[in-house]
């Protein structure tokens, strides 16, 4: 298979676990996204030392979308899929290994449902993936492509920039592949090291003609993802992979979209604005009541959920009140979508600001296994960035 022939950690005693389909990704992946494998398992002694770096709090349970169900952030991914077959005839669903429900079991059920010409495998080749996609799209039916990793995008790279995203352009509007929509797990999961950690959102924040957006809660997901799929552009879906299991919500069980290219103000404040997506929301909500009870700092958190294109206004009219901006992500710190945002707000609020903004970010190493409670932007760090701020 091919997510089998991809990850593998070591355990004790040296012994290579192989994971993926055949494992239910126990030994790669550990309590925290997926069930833990056995307890005579040497993979399950290795990954005892991994805890989350944030704590997952549901939003709200709001009736604005109709009837709801219990469900994680895959099985609210499974919903909209299974909405969107429901719905669209055309919808057609491929990638590596999602016949049988995939790796992250984001596509269970839906082959049986719909049949094999509607949910089926493809070849481990992502440039391929992505090019089929396109076909599927300018002929009229709606693709959604899975990437099994966000890591793994990169050989599909030039048919996301200079295909998918120039097609209308170049056809002067006679042609065009927006009912394209390309999902991939994304971010650090505790033990995903080099291969099965990266955030590589600010690469394609460079390309004009597609979105980019990465939710940070199963109520999000479903929504987000219902109006990429919906929206008349190639959208890139990032998935936090450790939120797959660990965040859970009453998501509604109808299709409903969430708007692109609004941010959230998740928590209203007045001292200092701090800006995330993805798993980083989680942190920076910890990091906010931190700071209040710590330091007496009220602090203002957005979410921006879509990168590209990025809500420029509510970032500033926040920025305006506050007078401070912490912007953190996964990501390396050197090119970062951290750099876009803070050059903008600089532009535009520049004699609002109390003090120099400030980025907590990944370091510009690639992403660690052991030492990754080092390398990612922690609460602790974030909180440190904030008590800089306010003693500036």
């Amino acid at each position: 298979m091919a997510a089998a022939a991809r990850l593998f950690v070591r355990g004790a005693h040296s012994k290579l676990c192989f994971s993926g389909v055949a494992t239910g990704l126990r030994c790669s992946f550990g309590a925290t996204l997926l069930k833990r494998a056995p307890s005579g398992n040497s993979c399950t002694k290795t990954h005892r030392r991994h805890a989350a770096h944030f704590t997952f709090l549901p939003d709200p349970e709001t009736a604005q979308y109709g009837p709801t169900e219990k469900m994680n952030l895959f099985q609210s991914i499974t919903s909209a899929l299974d909405n969107t077959l429901s719905s669209d005839p055309t919808a057609v669903i491929f990638g590596e290994d999602v016949a049988f429900g995939g790796v992250f079991r984001c596509t269970v059920g839906l082959r049986d449902k719909y049949g094999k010409d509607r949910v089926f495998n493809t070849p481990l080749c992502e440039q391929g993936i992505v090019g089929f996609g396109i076909g599927v799209a300018v002929a009229g039916s709606t693709a959604i492509a899975e990437i099994q990793f966000a890591d793994y995008i990169y050989p599909a790279f030039d048919q996301i920039v200079n295909e998918a995203a120039k097609y209308r352009y170049r056809s002067g509007n006679l042609f065009e592949c927006g009912n394209l929509t390309i999902r991939a797990p994304w971010g650090c999961v505790g033990h995903g090291s080099l291969y099965h950690s990266q955030c590589p959102e600010a690469f394609f924040a460079h390309c004009p003609g597609i979105k980019v957006v990465v939710p940070r809660s199963p109520v999000q997901a479903k929504g987000l993802l219902l109006s990429c799929i919906a929206d008349k552009n190639p959208c890139i879906f990032f998935e936090p992979k450790i939120l797959y299991r660990a965040a859970v919500e009453q998501v509604p069980t109808e299709l409903y979209t969430i708007p692109l290219s609004q941010a959230e103000v998740l928590e209203e404040g007045s001292d200092v604005t701090l800006l995330a997506w993805g798993t980083q929301v989680h942190v920076m909500k910890e990091v906010a009541k931190m700071a209040q009870e710590k330091l007496g700092v009220s602090c203002e958190v957005i979410d921006l959920r879509t990168i590209l294109p990025w809500d420029t206004e509510t970032i500033c009219k926040s920025v305006v009140k506050t007078g401070r901006l912490l912007i953190s992500h996964e990501a390396p710190i050197t090119g970062g979508f951290a750099g876009e945002i803070s050059s903008t707000v600089q532009e535009e609020c520049f004699l609002n600001l109390e003090a120099p903004i400030s980025r907590v970010c990944g370091y510009d190493t690639p992403f660690p296994h052991i030492f990754e409670p080092f390398y990612i932007p922690d609460k602790w760090k974030c909180f440190e960035a904030i008590r800089k701020m306010i003693n500036y």
